[in-house]
């Protein structure tokens, strides 16, 4: 069967008219086993079979690719589902679920498991709360998963909400020309996106009454929100796709967190993120600062690590751990010619209390500090000193 050739960055199928563009997605099926390839566009509506030279759909087959056109007649052969140059006739699916790891961002520690039950949540428009410590990156994961599934994408920082009804529903205002109207939030417009990602961001520290107004719009048998105020469109339905991820911090050490409602977490799926050890924290700091020396950059790393198991321990001497975020800071501060001691001093030391002069929290980190403090760059072993033979330089 011919091809009509429109221009270099398009090809036309002769039978259906169907133009095939510069950066289209196509997938490659086998209709009789070595002999005969099918390649399809939009999910497998579009047979585009005729445009793609034999020897290249045999290829992508036989080696679980999928093509995509270059223009001037070439094509490329790209890993299935390939995020970064996404056509939007692609539609993922579970078979993008179990191969979406190799998407996630290299900085980004989460297990496979756990990324791919967020994906498989998210397409299946599940509402997902992530928990775990302040600084563990549960913010930063929503934001990469909604990226990966090139979605649309809204962040609302509910902790911050002074006025929930105002955030989540609008305000009515009143002018001479138009009189009194409604003016609808940005929430609004956000739910209404089909296939949006909407991170409730915060939601352990929101007022008590937009616990309220989301009842509704989380719950699957109903998903909308009523607004009272709009004449003529009481209600609002949440759009096809669209997936609510929250965060939230549990645990007594939140101070300023409020009691989650049964009710309101039994309409989310739970995703907890979990502290780095030692070894992914130091992976970390030296992909985000690979000039820094990397014996201060594994010192770091202990120390947040020893920080975290001791305040979490049952016989903790510390109230509050070192989060991933705080230790980024001081790893910045490293990459800008602070010392080891100076970084670990304005960045870990101010979150223990003084209190108790020996046995305080701060001379207990001061001490494990200490442990790990690197005089000698000759030794690679961790170096214990004791107070007397601390240098006069010291801060401590």
């Amino acid at each position: 069967m011919a091809t009509k050739k429109k221009s270099a960055d398009t090809k036309e199928t002769t039978e259906t008219k169907f133009q095939l563009k510069v950066g289209q997605v196509i997938e490659v099926v086998a209709v009789e086993e070595g002999r005969k390839y099918r390649a399809t566009v939009d999910s497998g509506k579009i047979d585009v079979s005729e445009l793609i030279p034999l020897n290249i759909k045999k290829e992508a087959y036989e080696n679980q690719k999928s093509i995509t056109f270059k223009g001037n007649d070439k094509f490329e052969m790209v890993d299935r589902f390939y995020v970064e140059k996404i056509a939007e006739n692609v539609v993922f699916d579970m078979a993008f679920v179990h191969d979406s790891f190799k998407f996630k961002p290299k900085d980004l520690f989460i297990s496979e498991l756990k990324w791919k039950y967020l994906m498989r949540n998210v397409l299946k428009g599940k509402n997902i709360v992530m928990t775990g410590p302040s600084g563990s990156g549960k913010t930063r994961t929503v934001k990469e998963v909604a990226k990966t599934l090139n979605r649309p994408f809204y962040l609302f920082s509910l902790g911050a909400t002074q006025d929930p009804r105002s955030t989540l529903i609008g305000n009515t205002f009143f002018n001479k020309e138009a009189g009194t109207y409604f003016n609808e939030s940005h929430f609004i417009k956000a739910i209404k996106t089909p296939n949006a990602i909407i991170l409730l961001d915060e939601l352990s520290r929101a007022h008590p009454e937009a616990h309220n107004i989301l009842m509704t719009i989380l719950d699957e048998g109903q998903r909308y929100i009523r607004l009272d105020e709009k004449d003529g469109q009481e209600t609002i339905k949440v759009a096809e796709g669209v997936s609510f991820l929250a965060t939230a911090n549990i645990g007594t050490e939140y101070t300023s967190t409020r009691v989650m409602d049964r009710a309101l977490m039994d309409r989310f799926t739970i995703v907890e993120m979990e502290t780095l050890d030692a070894n992914q924290e130091l992976q970390l700091l030296q992909m985000l600062y690979p000039k820094v020396d990397v014996k201060s950059l594994e010192a770091l790393a202990k120390i947040s690590d020893e920080v975290r198991k001791e305040s979490t321990s049952a016989t903790a001497k510390l109230s509050t751990g070192f989060s991933t975020r705080m230790s980024v800071q001081c790893g910045e501060m490293l990459s800008d010619g602070f010392t080891l001691l100076e970084s670990l001093e304005v960045t870990l030391l101010p979150l223990y209390d003084t209190a108790g002069g020996e046995n305080s929290e701060r001379t207990f980190v001061k001490q494990l500090i200490q442990k790990y403090l690197v005089v000698d760059e000759e030794k690679s072993k961790d170096l214990f000193e004791t107070d007397a033979k601390i240098s006069a330089d010291n801060p401590f």
